[in-house]
């Protein structure tokens, strides 16, 4: 964090260094002594929660504020779509295999999305357009891959799971951040989005998309450029005509999305939108 104005009182810091100076007594081994913010068993406690899940705001918040990061292009997409000339880890048939070695594709077109998004960004020192993602593997690691190979920062908000969510080796370490709360992940998601760019991927994609046609449809956020990449994989796995045509969503909320297949044809959607100069990518 920067560093704040100078103040006469003890600090936070401070004060925990002088406690560990305290010498040891069932009094001062006791968990009612400890510091209250530096007590891990109070902190994650049921009860303790709301501050947590302020906390789990508060900190990425700052962290961008203070470097000047304004904007974001953020890519939602598959953990499990693999690098093309790769073999698909997550593949439990052999019907999956074949699927996802032909969704590799999408992993080439969210790398070079990502270096329009990023070569953009660099042209404003990285305040704008920073490219951000989830952190992890699959569409999440080309993102991040294609910022580094234009030489930009870019961002990883990775989220505590099981499996799949170990920070890709392109996260820029200065802007990898780790969330418990998938809420607070998703308010920092799109609190500085431009655009959002997604891609094939499962549950999780289909939660990010659905969940910012919301926000946009309902009018609790602005309404920017959503990009959905792969009309033959959309197609097959969803049909928001037949909800139009069922009349629970309005005839026009199928416009609050553009559906492209390359990354040249996402990239012009918001350059056109924000009337970016060209860019040219280096082969």
């Amino acid at each position: 964090m920067a560093k704040r104005h100078h103040t006469p009182l003890r600090t936070s810091k401070q004060d925990i260094e002088q406690v560990r100076k305290v010498p040891k007594t069932p009094q001062t081994e006791a968990a009612a002594y400890r510091l209250a913010f530096s007590d891990e068993e109070f902190m994650t406690s049921e009860e303790m929660r709301g501050v947590r899940f302020q906390l789990e705001y508060l900190k990425p918040e700052l962290w961008l504020q203070e470097r000047g990061v304004n904007s974001t292009i953020v890519l939602f997409g598959g953990a499990r779509i693999p690098e093309p000339g790769t073999d698909p880890w997550a593949a439990k048939t052999p019907l999956a295999r074949e699927n996802l070695m032909k969704s590799a594709r999408y992993y080439d077109e969210a790398r070079r999305f990502s270096q329009y998004a990023s070569l953009a960004s660099k042209a404003s020192d990285f305040k704008e357009y920073m490219v951000v993602t989830g952190g992890g593997p699959g569409v999440m690691e080309a993102g991040n891959k294609g910022a580094e190979e234009v030489g930009a920062p870019s961002i990883g908000f990775n989220i505590v799971l099981p499996h799949e969510q170990a920070p890709n080796s392109f996260v820029s370490p200065e802007y990898c951040f780790n969330f418990h709360y998938f809420a607070t992940r998703k308010i920092h998601f799109l609190l500085r989005a431009k655009a959002v760019a997604v891609f094939p991927g499962g549950f999780g994609t289909l939660d990010e998309f659905f969940e910012t046609l919301t926000l946009i449809q309902t009018g609790r956020m602005e309404r920017i450029p959503v990009l959905l990449f792969g009309q033959k994989f959309w197609s097959r796995v969803i049909n928001l005509d037949a909800l139009g045509e069922e009349g629970t969503i309005s005839p026009d909320d199928v416009d609050l999305f553009t559906i492209v297949d390359t990354a040249e044809e996402g990239w012009k959607v918001i350059s056109d939108r924000y009337k970016l100069p060209g860019i040219t990518l280096e082969e």
